[in-house]
């Protein structure tokens, strides 16, 4: 009796523990009861009824990488092209995803192969190549628009690899070739413009500076000669003051004149005519000078006072 009884507790124990699941975090299981959708397990412990129910898919939810091969693809102005592209997309729906297409993946990689000869048929090579950007936003919303009923949610598509034709490339590389010349060209031509204004500044300044020293050397050569001549004109004007004060009368004046005149033309070529009245007057008035005394400029000595005489002691 108790061997029976043992006997069935072990065998339900196994029945439990022979159905009895775990889903890991971040997956989903569906589950069928007699071939119907029934639920959908999410992360924890879970016992399904033997014989009756049965784990139709096991999903993941975290996001994954749709690496999709090279194809060709056709451009606007007739270039074929080899493109390839990842996508990456997560399952946010696992009864959708079980339910909604044969091979989701599968379909999903074709839609991305259509999609993109549809797009890149739109534009020219050039525009292909540079807008990237725009392909991609472009393939993003078509496709997590068309995957919604798949319970897929397409979170980015990225072009990988643009290989154009081996003489398109050739073609670009030569264009590439010219433009670096181009630029090359132009740096020098700037480099050397640069050159051409700096020195050309250089000697503005050069000639700006040597102005300013001649002008500045004239400033102060004419300043030198007239305080020469302001110091000259005021020792002559101290000299008539000097006559002036010691009491000489118009003839000396008339007399100095002429030696200034006399100073004036010193050198080999000159000449002075002096009138012969003034001549006359000269020498009347240097005579009446010698004989009066009047006009000398040293004044005679006083006479000495003779030593007073001392007293004759025998005398006195």
């Amino acid at each position: 009796m108790y061997y029976g009884i043992a006997i069935a507790l072990v065998i339900v124990l196994a029945f439990i523990f022979a159905n009895a699941k775990i889903v890991p975090q971040a997956s989903e299981f569906v589950i069928e009861f007699l071939g119907k959708y029934k639920t959908t397990w999410s992360a924890g412990f879970h016992v399904k009824i033997p014989f009756v129910e049965r784990i139709a898919k096991r999903v993941t939810l975290k996001e994954q990488v749709l690496d999709s091969p090279p194809q060709p693809v056709i451009t606007k102005d007739n270039v074929t092209m080899q493109i390839d592209t990842v996508i990456y997309y997560a399952i946010y729906d696992a009864k959708l995803y079980a339910y909604g297409a044969v091979n989701p993946i599968s379909a999903l990689a074709n839609l991305a192969a259509t999609t993109l000869r549809n797009i890149v048929g739109e534009l020219e090579l050039d525009g292909t190549l540079t807008s990237r950007d725009t392909i991609n936003a472009k393939m993003t919303d078509i496709l997590d628009e068309a995957t919604d009923k798949w319970g897929i949610k397409v979170n980015r598509v990225e072009l990988r690899n643009i290989i154009p034709p081996a003489e398109i490339q050739n073609a670009m590389e030569k264009q590439m070739k010219a433009e670096r010349d181009r630029r090359e060209t132009m740096l020098q031509a700037e480099g050397h413009k640069a050159a051409a204004i700096t020195r050309a500044e250089g000697d503005k300044q050069a000639m700006i500076l040597a102005a300013e020293g001649e002008r500045d050397a004239r400033i102060a050569r004419a300043e030198g000669e007239a305080k020469a001549i302001y110091l000259s004109k005021k020792a002559e004007a101290d000299g008539l003051r000097a006559l002036r004060e010691a009491g000489a009368d118009g003839s000396v004046l008339e007399l100095k004149k002429y030696e200034a005149l006399i100073a004036m033309s010193n050198g080999k070529a000159s000449k002075i005519i002096v009138p012969t009245d003034a001549v006359s007057m000269t020498k009347s008035n240097v005579l009446f000078a010698e004989t009066t005394g009047l006009g000398d400029a040293t004044k005679p000595a006083p006479d000495e006072p003779e030593p007073p005489q001392k007293p004759d002691p025998c005398c006195d």
